[in-house]
């Protein structure tokens, strides 16, 4: 079963491990250790995420060590690039306006 990003990623638990992974591939023990969960509801959601094609894991001796795969977080990047620049020219605006209330109070 292939999974949406933005499923996988609606689940409070696996951005914070998405967060966690961002920096160092990690060992689902590892993982398990922040959370107050247990290790197989840890292993559940890197399964998730591993079935939206975010997270690869990497047998490396005995463990698996799971990391992101950034070009994956790119299509939530563009999905978000449109509401991005509606909030900046929002921004920009409300600077502009700024700038007239303050030019007309000097």
């Amino acid at each position: 079963m292939r999974r949406d990003i933005f499923q996988a990623i609606a689940d409070p638990t696996r951005r914070a491990i998405v967060t966690l992974l961002m920096t160092q591939a990690l060992t689902p023990n590892t993982l398990a250790e922040r959370f107050d969960t247990t290790r197989q509801a840890v292993s559940k959601h890197i399964k998730v995420l591993q079935e939206c094609g975010l997270v690869a894991g990497e047998q490396l001796g005995r463990e698996i060590y799971y990391k992101i795969v950034p070009m994956k977080l790119k299509e939530v990047a563009d999905w978000l690039e449109p509401f991005r620049q509606m909030w900046e020219d929002n921004f920009n605006r409300i600077d502009d306006l700024l700038e007239q209330i303050k030019n007309k109070e000097l």
